[in-house]
């Protein structure tokens, strides 16, 4: 175990029946660091999150979470973890305040009525504290459910897509106060479906179907996924997207605002293909590539090991 890294594990895999639903990932995760866990639906995120938090036994793989082996000292981890589903899931007919407590009843918190006082001021909650679950807002929901995973003052948080549903303003005072956390030492591993949440991660890592196909910093996945992109505005866009779709290098074309993405790892054979129609009609501007342009990428040429 590198005490460097408050997770540090390899070859975890899980299989239901004869499906890798995740399929020999490692992870390395600093103290204080937000790593960004991404994927489509379906790609093993979640599965990953629980088997990290013991809810859920791996098949095969070693190493540690918070200086514990992740196999056999589930328990312990399971006291040194806020682990936040994708569902809200306390008791809507109980007040803010009842639903805390009742949290840190479960955990056995000393000085539970502090603790609860703590979680509510930390939050930003106090004068909601009456309030019932079931009318809070979404954004309420949220910062609800992140003060029930910090009450116990766990080491690592592990959220799992804590905005969706959220409005904009919501999800950025999300992020500040992740940020703020994290600040203090605290460790997250988030997953989300939001480029604009995986910017703001300190590293990433992006799993589809199992397999854990790119990782590091945004601009080292970015650059590791050496494509090529060109933009292009002007008009009748969505006939012109028709012409060059499919063609040798396409590999991308997509509609952002008023202009299109056209993306290829094969930078040559790309710009053979589009040569023909860089004409006066519209603007090609050769582009860096962004992350969801990445992503996309990945997930088209990933192995679907359901189908």
């Amino acid at each position: 175990m590198n005490s460097d890294f408050a997770i540090d594990v390899r070859d975890v895999t899980k299989k239901f029946g004869t499906r890798a639903v995740v399929n020999h990932i490692a992870m390395q995760v600093r103290p204080g660091e937000i790593y960004g866990f991404l994927g489509p639906n379906g790609s093993g995120k979640t599965t990953f999150l629980r088997m990290l938090c013991g809810l859920l036994r791996p098949d095969a793989g070693s190493g540690h979470c918070l200086g514990l082996d992740f196999r056999t000292e589930s328990a312990e981890i399971k006291k040194r973890v806020g682990y936040m589903t994708q569902k809200f899931s306390f008791y809507e007919d109980l007040t803010i305040e009842e639903n805390l407590d009742f949290i840190a009843r479960i955990y056995a918190v000393p000085q539970r009525q502090a603790a609860v006082e703590k979680s509510l001021t930390r939050l930003g909650m106090i004068e909601r504290r009456r309030q019932l679950a079931g009318t809070l807002s979404g954004g309420w929901k949220q910062r609800l459910a992140l003060a029930a995973c910090l009450i116990h003052e766990p080491q690592l948080l592990l959220l799992d897509e804590p905005t969706a549903g959220v409005d904009p303003k919501a999800r950025r005072d999300f992020w500040e106060e992740i940020h703020q956390l994290a600040a203090t030492g605290l460790t997250f591993l988030i997953t989300t479906h939001y480029m604009d949440e995986a910017e703001r991660c300190h590293r990433l890592g992006y799993i589809a179907y199992g397999n854990l196909l790119a990782r590091g910093t945004v601009d080292e996945v970015v650059k590791a996924g050496g494509l090529t992109t060109w933009e292009v505005t002007g008009a009748s866009l969505s006939r012109l997207a028709e012409q060059i779709r499919g063609r040798p290098g396409v590999e991308q074309v997509v509609a952002f605002g008023t202009a299109l993405h056209v993306s290829g790892r094969d930078a040559e054979t790309l710009r053979s293909s589009l040569a023909p129609f860089m004409n006066h009609e519209h603007r090609w501007t050769q582009i860096e590539s962004g992350l969801e342009d990445v992503f996309i990428s990945l997930m088209e040429t990933a192995k679907d090991n359901f189908a």
